[in-house]
């Protein structure tokens, strides 16, 4: 490794890459100590830290410096640290277990130095037998301080310099026919750059015959080859373009001869245009062909990517691809940009108050759950089944939707003077008829004044006030009238408990595959049909927000945080929105049938609009485990996460103070804020009715 020998033994060797431990800093020597801005920073790492962080002196001799660096498990700990969670722990971990060979380091030494910068290896070893020359100085990270030192010398002292724990081996003389045995030896991944044909095709088949897989990036339009000659120990060299050639005879034949091989290699009719016309010109105006700085830059990031997934045991196929950044930059495209909602929304009312006041009710996502019969004599709701999702266990929110629904048609029904009698579940042949309304020619003053049409939503963040005891016994009023109960949550820790309860339920729900993706099929975002769901737009999320909504909103993000059992984060937004409540509104029921879960809609409603009358502003808030009643509805959920579901519903059931006789309808967040509610479209009138 870097780290044996001592600086004496090493003297007058201009060559020497290695770095060296020593209990003190060699007489006239540079000294660089910032070892207490280390141990600061360690001490500030989230996670497991290491406890004991001995410093060490490392000295360079070709710099004539030495540094007081942390020790090898807390070094690589706090260097890498912001690769997490590209990256995890674990998977560094693992990837440190993995011996890397690079032939060739004009090339390569920009993909051996990206390979330490990851932590993708726990070994490097060097290969090349060149110098740095002026012209190499285009494409390798080096300065005229290093003119005359070897490439693969050049590269691992910048890697020591970079981590002087890695474990890096220097081949000065380059692959040959005698060393190259000695190159691979214990090696897990070849990435090949050599310039010369018969050093390819030598360590190819070297490689083969001892399984390592070989990664090569070309450096002309983002020209990448895998073969997973550990997979397939039988697979032709260069994916068989080159036939049956071998190492000995290409060894023996001229440059101009072995140039037909490279462009049945490079894919003659696929190289980038101004290669192709540059090969024209080597050996007349141009003396070899071009490379830029950026294309090895590219390779690095390529042979990078792979490295990782062989790693990780991720699939990787043999075979070939391209990432032409010419191609990708050609296909720039304007990107949609979210369009404002409507402060006011424009429907087709129509002429019947009871059917646009059904329209107009809540329900979960905005999914609508419900179809309407119409006849001179009744309105009759009818459940849809077909609308649905899985937090709606047993259908019991759509029946708390239903319930809403019927709520306004009785306050439009009674403002319109044809107030009847209701029945719910009136006919046990149709358990889709959820509850018929006579028509008639009552009223009910209680009803009569309230504003169903008017309802919305406002899911603003609000400043916390007391709610007048007058206010809240109208709310419970409300509740109770029709047949619900009202548990009201003020500031204080039980609201902070449930809030916190909440928010991890939130947090379960990204991170189960089903409930995200119809969490995300409920959002509309612009250009999309808006009238069933919610518009993104009338979240009144700040433009940071949405842009982590969009990275929320991505499957294999969650995916990712679920394998880590991490995203703390995305419980956020409801312990904020909660904790800026004035209280939270928990409409209960003595029961949790169908028939109770209907009661439940239609207090959920009467809590809505009474909460509105009185200058407050409402926010449904439907928790994971809203609509759970035994361990069963909560393993249909999330199996995942069941035992997580019941110790959060317990938590936030004894927060709130829900009995055990007791289901929850709804939570409505209530708030003190600026600013108009948000009301949600709506299928057309012609939509829901069907005149039977």
């Amino acid at each position: 490794m870097n780290l044996d020998g001592s600086p004496e033994e090493h003297a007058g060797r201009p060559q020497e890459h290695r770095a060296f431990v020593v209990a003190e800093p060699p007489v006239g020597a540079e000294v660089l100590d910032r070892r207490a801005e280390q141990l600061a920073d360690l001490a500030t790492l989230r996670g497991d830290v290491v406890e004991d962080a001995p410093v060490h002196w490392v000295y360079y001799p070709w710099r004539n410096t030495a540094v007081a660096v942390l020790g090898p498990e807390p070094f690589r700990r706090l260097r890498q640290d912001r690769n997490r969670n590209k990256i995890t722990a674990a998977e560094q971990q693992r990837l440190a277990g993995l011996t890397v060979a690079v032939a060739g380091l004009s090339v390569g030494h920009a993909i051996a130095h990206t390979l330490a910068l990851e932590g993708l290896c726990g070994r490097l070893r060097l290969a090349d037998f060149d110098t740095i020359a002026l012209s190499n100085l285009n494409r390798i990270p080096a300065t005229v301080l290093d003119l005359g030192v070897n490439k693969a010398v050049l590269a691992a002292r910048r890697i020591a310099e970079l981590d002087p724990w890695l474990e890096t081996e220097v081949f000065p003389a380059g692959v040959t026919a005698d060393a190259v045995e000695t190159f691979l030896d214990g090696v897990d991944v070849l990435v090949e750059e050599a310039d010369s044909l018969d050093v390819k095709v030598l360590l190819r088949e070297s490689a083969r015959a001892r399984g390592i897989p070989v990664l090569m990036a070309t450096s002309d339009r983002g020209l990448f080859d895998v073969e997973r000659f550990d997979l397939e120990p039988d697979r032709p060299l260069f994916h068989g373009l080159v036939g049956d050639l071998d190492s000995a005879a290409l060894a023996s034949l001229s440059t101009r001869d072995k140039v037909p091989h490279v462009m049945r290699i490079l894919g003659a009719a696929d190289v980038s245009p101004r290669i192709a016309a540059s090969l024209v010109e080597v050996g007349t105006t141009l003396s070899t062909w071009p490379q830029l700085g950026s294309d090895v830059t590219l390779g690095a990031v390529q042979v990078a990517a792979a490295v990782r997934r062989l790693g990780l045991g991720h699939d990787l196929p043999s075979g070939r691809v391209r990432w032409d950044p010419d191609d990708c930059l050609a296909g720039l495209s304007t990107p949609s940009l979210p369009t404002p909602a409507d402060e006011e929304v424009a429907d087709d009312t129509g002429d019947d108050d009871i059917l646009e006041a059904v329209r107009r009710a809540p329900s979960g996502g905005n999914v609508q759950p419900w179809r309407v019969e119409r006849d001179a004599d009744e309105v009759r709701l009818v459940l849809d089944e077909s609308r649905t999702s899985t937090m709606d266990v047993a259908h019991r929110g759509s029946h708390v939707a239903l319930g809403a629904a019927l709520f306004n048609a009785r306050v439009a029904a009674a403002r319109a003077r044809r107030l009847g009698e209701v029945a719910i579940l009136p006919d046990a042949d149709r358990p889709d008829l959820i509850a018929t309304l006579r028509l008639g020619d009552g009223s009910d003053d209680r009803l009569a004044a309230l504003d169903v049409l008017g309802r919305g939503t406002n899911r603003a963040l609000g400043r916390p006030q007391p709610i007048a005891p007058e206010v809240s016994a109208s709310l419970r009023e409300a509740a109770e009238a029709e047949g619900g109960r009202l548990h009201l949550v003020e500031p204080g820790e039980a609201l902070t408990r449930a809030g916190a309860a909440m928010a991890e339920a939130d947090r379960v729900r990204y991170l189960t595959a089903p409930l995200h993706r119809e969490m995300f099929e409920e959002l509309v975002w612009p250009g999309g049909d808006t009238t069933t769901g919610i518009d993104v737009a009338t979240l009144g999320l700040a433009e940071g927000d949405l842009a982590k909504l969009t990275i929320a909103r991505r499957p294999e993000v969650m995916a990712l945080l679920a394998e880590w059992d991490a995203g703390s984060a995305l419980a956020d937004d409801t312990r904020d929105r909660v904790a800026s409540s004035s209280a939270l509104a928990v409409v209960a029921v003595p029961g949790a049938t169908k028939r109770h879960f209907v009661h439940g809609g239609m207090a959920v409603e009467a809590v809505w609009v009474t909460a509105e009358r009185c200058g407050l502003a409402v926010h449904p808030v439907s928790p994971v485990f809203l609509y759970a009643v035994d361990q069963e509805d909560l393993r249909a959920l999330s199996e995942p996460f069941a035992d997580t579901l019941d110790g959060l519903r317990g938590e936030f059931r004894a927060a709130v103070g829900v009995a055990d006789d007791e289901a929850v309808a709804l939570v409505l967040r209530l708030s003190h804020v600026v600013g108009a509610p948000v009301r949600s479209r709506r299928r057309p009138v012609g939509g829901v009715r069907r005149d039977a």
